[in-house]
Parts: structure tokens; sequence; C-alpha cells
């Protein structure tokens, strides 16, 4: 793989050491060309008249496609979204999850999982395993699965730590499984079947490096038509014989909550594109990268939480004001983040990172 092709289609890497695709990715030069082109001819054209709604429709399918592929998913089972956390609450409202119920998560949560749940209602049975193994982690979250328990959710790769949880133990258990793949879809390979899981979230501005408010919810074929449709739009009906409300969507299209603004959507296009052709190769390098800043910050007296072999976020702990570093290492042109309450920093190491942008990080610290 040619890092230094790669990098030179992302232009914010000529004065930044950026990592932190964990909250935003770094935009890519065609994704940015293609957004200003839509905008321009909406700007001079409009945004009306039925060609101009057709190939709305038609771009959508094409996205769909796309990120279906991400997950190795057929696209009749992936929903467009706004984010993961969107994804989440089209789940959480469309099994009825509410008092009552049990939902097993963990205390590792991001808020956009996290707050759906804790709004609901349930009764949230909260595996502690911030201060486990990975492995043991994994066996904590299978024994907290009981005959009570209407949902598993929790995320596929910890926002916390990068810790990549053994998901797949918590299939064929008779109980649906909700993973949060915000910080796992783009940064590692990601297999639904392998996973077996019954939902699964995707937030395409992190490591898809799309624009902001999109991503996208897998739903297994078999959960449809018992996911209640809870946030209707103009795209769950098929509206073929008019008007009717009668007949919905195939698949999993018909959870689509709303719209993708068209700039947006040719956006994406174009940044799923530039990963596919930089090819499977770019998981192997943001591992290594990720590998090899844990051992940097090791040998210079840092204790790192991250546990080795996970995906490619690294979490180490400071001994100073973490939010304080932060700003000072932005001020180095060194872009990390704080995980708050914790005094922990974490980085994001892709595809695009390189040794420079990581002994600027230590270099800086």
């Amino acid at each position: 793989m040619d890092v230094e092709a790669v990098r030179s289609e992302l232009p914010v890497l000529d004065g930044l050491a950026y990592l932190n695709a964990g909250t935003n990715g770094p935009l890519p030069r065609r994704t940015v060309e293609a957004m200003r082109a839509s905008l321009a001819r909406d700007l001079e054209q409009g945004r009306s008249s039925g060609p101009y709604f057709e190939a709305m429709l038609e771009r959508r399918e094409s996205l769909r496609a796309a990120l279906a592929k991400v997950l190795n998913a057929n696209p009749v089972d992936v929903a467009l979204t706004t984010s993961t956390t969107e994804g989440c609450n089209v789940v959480l409202n469309g099994l009825r999850i509410g008092p009552g119920d049990e939902v097993v998560t963990t205390d590792s949560e991001h808020p956009g999982l996290f707050g759906g749940l804790a709004a609901s209602g349930a009764d949230l049975r909260v595996v502690e395993v911030r201060d486990l193994s990975v492995a043991e982690a994994g066996e904590a979250l299978v024994a907290s699965v009981g005959e009570r328990t209407k949902l598993v959710a929790l995320s596929h790769v910890s926002w916390l730590t990068g810790a990549r949880f053994p998901v797949e133990r918590l299939s064929g258990r008779g109980v649906p499984v909700l993973l949060d793949g915000a910080q796992a879809a783009g940064a590692i390979p990601v297999d639904v079947n392998e996973l077996g899981c019954d939902f699964y979230t995707v937030s395409a501005q992190k490591w898809l490096l799309g624009p902001d408010v999109t991503g996208a919810l897998y739903v297994r074929r078999e959960m449809v038509d018992e996911l209640r449709l809870a946030m209707p739009s103009y795209g769950s009906f098929d509206f073929e014989d008019g008007y009717t409300y009668d007949v919905l969507r195939e698949g999993a299209a018909r959870f689509d909550p709303g719209w993708i603004a068209a700039a947006s959507g040719l956006g994406l296009l174009e940044s799923l594109a530039f990963a596919d052709e930089v090819g499977e190769e770019r998981f192997e390098h943001a591992s290594e990268m990720a590998a090899h800043l844990k051992q940097r910050l090791e040998g210079a007296g840092y204790e790192v939480v991250t546990e080795a072999g996970q995906a490619t976020l690294v979490t180490w702990k400071v001994g100073e004001d973490a939010k304080a570093l932060v700003e000072r290492l932005a001020e180095a042109g060194v872009v990390v983040r704080e995980l708050p309450g914790l005094g922990w920093l974490r980085a994001s190491c892709g595809f695009w990172t390189n040794q420079d942008d990581l002994e600027r990080l230590l270099g800086a610290l």
C-alpha cells in the first residue's frame, strides 16, 4: 500500500498529525469536490424536477450497496441513517424496549447507545468490563445473558479503549444482539454474518471518512418483520400504486429515518470508493500503526490501557489534566482526544497514519 499516495488525497494531513478519526475522519479531497459540485448544481438549477428526484433515489440505492459492502451484507438488509445514535434508536424503539425489559450492556458504552437505553426505562444489566481483559469481558458478558434478557446491546469496538469485544459469542442464544459499530466499520474488517448479530450500526463520518450526518443500520433479514416501524419516513412505504401506506418497502430500507442531503450522499460515495480503491491492505496498515504506537508509548513510560491485538484506537493514562494536554497538543499540530472524567487520552490510527504522525505525537508529549 502506498501510504504517501493515500495521504496526498487527505489535505488535513499536510499540516496536522490527525489522530482522531474515532470522532471524525479526515475528508478526502475528492469527497469535498463532489459535494461542492452538487451544491453548485443545486444553487444554479434548483432542487426540484422529476429527474432530480429520480437521481436522488438512485443515488440512495448506490449508497446502500456501497455501505452494505463495508459490512459484507446484502443491500436489502441495510437502512440509511444519519448516525449510530439514530440507528440504535431505530432498534430500541422498534423492539419496544421499555420498563420491565432486561437489557444486557456494559459500563463502556458511548452515549449514542447508552443514552437511548437509559431513556427507555428498561432494566439495564450493566456488565463492568472496563477493567477486564478482552477474554474476561467475553466471559462476563456471556454469563450475564439470562432468561429475562430481551436484548444485548454493546459496542463491537470500545470507544474508550479500542477493545474488540468477542461479540460473536453472544449470537445464537435466542436473544437479539445490537452492536454499536461506530469504532469498527471502516477501521477493521467487519462481516455481520460471522458476527451473528441482528443489528449493526455505522457512523460513516468516522473511519469511513464520510461527511457529517451519514451512517447506516444493518438489520438481519429475519428481524425485519419483528422490528416495529417506529420512525417512519417517506422512504418507508411502497408507493407504486399511490399513497396508500398499506405496503412497506422490502427489507431494511423501510427503516430509513429520512433523507440524506444530496451533497452528503455524493460525498460519502466518493469516500467509500476512495477506501475501497486502497484495498484490504489498509486494515493491516492501521493495525500495525496502532501496535507501534502502543509499543512506543509504553517505552516512554506511559500506562497504556489498550490491550495488545485490538482495534485501531490506542488509549493511555496521563499524569496531568487531560483536557489541557489535548489543547497543548493541538497547538503543536497533533490532534487526539481526551476521554472525559478518566484522565485518559485516545489516538486513532488509520490507513493514512504514518510513522511521522506517531513521532510528532510522542515528541509533543
